[in-house]
């Protein structure tokens, strides 16, 4: 089933007009992409797999371990975390944690998402895996998962300070893979990465949101910032309209204010020129069953498909559903049933499968007895309800 939405995706994509690589715009920074967060595809990249340092965005996917943890129930919003000497004694963005102190996951989070903090990353980085160079493993495992090959981890922080930071190398690529990631498989992150101000410690210590993106862009919903004087200014921005969300991320930035005009830039450009459209089925499609202890089964999508285009095309976009004529029972849940074609003008974006919603069994010998029976006598049958 997998396989068949794949080579929708893959049709949608062939679908994009060539603008998805514009050779008119140019954003700052060494390195640049812009991906729709949904379907994964780049709609611009500049250098995109140059090996750099990415600062503090690394955080991206401290954060992204962190809400594994808590999603997965091996620690709770609630639950307490204690500094160690070496969280306390992290220099760079911090709230300045003192050995032994206290705060809950949810107040490390925020400080992490907020102001970047960097001894509250380590505190977690602790607590999850009992000390950061484990932690920073399981880092660099996930990363493979995710098939980010730019990039190696030696730290939870992203500062450059520290032993080996000069192995600590990812790109606008991979940034992006593990910022699409974190913000679709996790989307609770959004109420920590759209705070513009807050407090910690009972109110006594204040946070200010390091992405100005978060109270000037329209729609912007995180992500995150990053720099030290080797990465230059760094930033992966994630913002969301009409149901479409997008990643920008930009690296090796000059200035804190080149960052954001550029990141700003690339989702202008994409908001202005493509959409999300998610077909939706304005009624049941069943198909007839023979043999079936129901005489019917509904087909649906075999899943939910999301389709990015090109903008001028979002007002033509149909669907045609070509369904079996009917199947004999038994029917197992997901058998393919027929097809649904999603059409732009006579253009085909995608082919989905439609699939059996639910299983239906094969009558047994005394049930079609019994059927055959109250057939001859006129009786209507249990199933034809």
């Amino acid at each position: 089933m997998k396989k068949w939405i794949c080579v929708g995706l893959i049709l949608a994509m062939l679908a994009l007009p060539a603008q998805a690589q514009p050779s008119g715009l140019s954003v700052a920074g060494k390195s640049a992409l812009l991906m729709d967060a949904a379907t994964g595809t780049v709609l611009f990249e500049s250098n995109a797999h140059e090996k750099l340092a990415p600062a503090s965005v690394t955080k991206v996917m401290t954060l992204l371990l962190i809400m594994e943890a808590i999603d997965s129930g091996k620690i709770g919003w609630q639950e307490t975390v204690t500094a160690s000497a070496e969280a306390a004694a992290k220099g760079g963005s911090q709230i300045f944690l003192k050995e032994g102190e206290t705060m809950t996951v949810e107040d490390m989070v925020k400080s992490i998402a907020v102001s970047s903090a960097n001894d509250c990353a380590c505190a977690m980085a602790e607590h999850i895996a009992g000390s950061e160079a484990a932690f920073v493993d399981l880092m660099n495992q996930k990363a493979k998962e995710l098939g980010m090959n730019d990039t190696s981890f030696v730290n939870c922080t992203g500062l450059d300070d520290e032993p080996e930071a000069e192995n600590h190398k990812t790109s606008a690529y991979d940034i992006a893979l593990m910022s699409r990631e974190l913000i679709v498989k996790h989307p609770d992150i959004e109420k920590y990465t759209t705070i513009w101000m807050d407090t910690v410690r009972n109110g006594t210590f204040g946070l200010s949101n390091t992405n100005k993106l978060i109270r000037f862009y329209n729609g912007a919903t995180g992500l995150k910032t990053g720099y030290t004087s080797g990465a230059g200014y760094c930033l992966s921005a994630t913002a969301k309209r009409d149901g479409m969300e997008l990643i920008a991320v930009v690296m090796g930035c000059e200035t804190s204010k080149e960052r954001l005009a550029a990141c700003k830039t690339l989702l202008d450009f994409g908001f202005a020129n493509y959409a999300l459209v998610t077909p939706e089925l304005s009624e049941s499609n069943s198909v007839p069953v023979k043999l079936g202890v129901e005489n019917q089964v509904n087909a649906v999508p075999g899943e939910k498909p999301q389709l990015l285009i090109s903008k001028g095309q979002k007002d033509m976009v149909t669907t045609q559903i070509t369904l079996e004529e009917s199947v004999t029972a038994p029917v197992s849940q997901g058998q393919r049933l027929g097809t649904m074609e999603i059409k732009a003008g006579d253009q085909i974006l995608a082919q989905i499968p439609m699939v059996a919603e639910a299983p239906v069994e094969r009558l047994t010998l005394g049930q079609l007895f019994i059927q055959m029976l109250r057939h001859l006598s006129g009786s209507p049958s249990p199933a034809a309800g």
